[in-house]
């Protein structure tokens, strides 16, 4: 049987894409990766439908997807999955874009391997491989969990992706060991949209530190991290239990607060609607030399100069690690798009831009105290823009959303973790000589 040509493209958050690599898994072996549109058999598009900005950006992927196929000598089947066609649906989307050839829900994730096989017109898949990986040699994302139960007044996840649903312990260990111990990644980050809730819908009142504990002995894990860690999830005992795991353990807490104000944090509808600061002092009693990240949204509904001014001071004394700051977006079919006190678009942009001026100081202040140390840096990849330079990470830089570490010497190569003199720091990225 002849191999499939494919071409992925994988838009938004890690989970997503986590859900190309296992889908280009469940296909088979008979998979080989094209170098474009042109010249694939296979396209596909995971989207990503959270809010305005997402949504625009996978539309304007799919045209450019449509553009190239019609230009291909042999027009490839074009497939468009995830969250924007759960948010608006395959009928709407088809009206606007009759090109795409197969529209693939997140609700119905278990049926495209087979929907994709029969639009190949292929009656039955190869046999089944392992998840392919996307990420290079360095980590792996372990998707822990699908959906969200919160109800956030600004946020679309619910909709497209429904409850919380945990997978099984036993299913994520064989998943983990297989990423690790015969892929040999040696970092996994470990993802779901509330990562302190796994569990609670397997009437696992301790589900995460139960996870922990099957994921720490695995041989060759270097390094464990933790992604989207709710506020609410972060108790005195799961931080007690966490202080007391040690390495492959990192002490990075990814934590999205939102807001500092607990009238904006109220009507924002957040599960952890008090003060911000009571959750980081917990963390950092467990915790003292923990690297905390969050992500924080300017301009919700009703956010005077008051509220953006407890904001800002509130950052100014977290002096977090790293920090994203995003405007507030009016999504169609939330609750927060119907609240009044609307802020200016002008207003919102330099609220945020303002923020990440601070923050920028923030970080350079931190990495400058780094300059002289000697750290561990795990090697991601070659520099496409300098020969001998690599480019890795330190262990309070998470992949994709943190700043990098550039990193040159003879020992250095992609997928090693190894010893390194932090020689020079920038505003959110190191330099280190190995």
């Amino acid at each position: 049987m002849q191999p499939i040509r494919v071409h992925t493209v994988s838009l938004g958050c890690p989970k997503n894409r986590v859900d190309t690599e296992c889908l280009l898994g469940v296909l088979g072996e008979g998979l080989v990766p094209a170098e474009g549109v042109a010249d694939a058999d296979l396209v596909l598009v995971n989207t990503c439908g959270f809010i305005r900005p997402a949504v625009e950006e996978s539309v304007n992927t799919i045209l450019s997807a449509i553009q190239e196929a019609g230009d291909a000598p042999k027009r490839p089947l074009l497939a468009v999955a995830g969250c924007l066609v759960s948010r608006y649906g395959r009928a709407a989307l088809a009206a606007d874009l009759p090109e795409v050839d197969l529209w693939l829900s997140t609700r119905e994730m278990d049926q495209w391997p087979e929907r994709i096989g029969a639009a190949l017109g292929r009656k039955r898949l190869e046999t089944l491989g392992p998840r392919r990986l996307s990420t290079g040699p360095a980590y792996a994302y372990l998707k822990i969990s699908e959906g969200c139960s919160h109800r956030c007044a600004f946020c679309t996840i619910p909709a497209i992706r429904g409850r919380h649903v945990s997978r099984g312990l036993d299913d994520l260990e064989r998943e983990a060991r297989l990423l690790v111990e015969e892929g040999g990644v040696p970092e996994l980050v470990v993802v779901g949209q509330d990562v302190t809730s796994y569990g609670r819908d397997l009437d696992m009142t301790d589900g995460l530190a139960r996870l922990l504990d099957r994921l720490m002995p695995i041989k060759g894990l270097k390094w464990l991290r933790l992604m989207y860690l709710y506020p609410a999830g972060l108790t005195d005992g799961l931080l007690k239990h966490m202080a007391g795991l040690g390495r492959p353990f990192l002490p990075y807490f990814d934590i999205p607060l939102q807001h500092a104000h607990p009238e904006i944090l109220s009507a924002m509808g957040r599960p952890f609607a008090q003060d911000p600061s009571l959750v980081v002092d917990r963390v950092r009693r467990h915790f003292p030399d923990a690297a905390l990240r969050t992500s924080l949204i300017v301009g919700f509904p009703g956010e005077t100069d008051r509220h953006y001014a407890a904001l800002r001071d509130f950052v100014a004394r977290t002096r977090f690690a790293n920090l994203g700051v995003f405007p507030y977006h009016q999504e169609e079919g939330t609750r927060a798009a119907e609240l009044p006190g609307q802020v200016a678009q002008g207003t919102k942009t330099r609220r945020r831009n303002a923020l990440m001026k601070l923050q920028e100081s923030i970080s350079r202040e931190r990495l400058d105290a780094f300059v002289g140390s000697r750290q561990e840096v795990l090697v991601e990849d070659e520099s496409p823009e300098w020969p001998g330079l690599h480019v890795g990470r330190v262990w309070f830089q998470a992949p994709e959303v943190d700043g990098v570490t550039y990193v040159s010497g003879p020992k250095v190569k992609p997928g090693r973790l190894l010893l390194a003199d932090i020689e020079q720091a920038q505003s959110y990225d190191l330099v280190a000589l190995a």
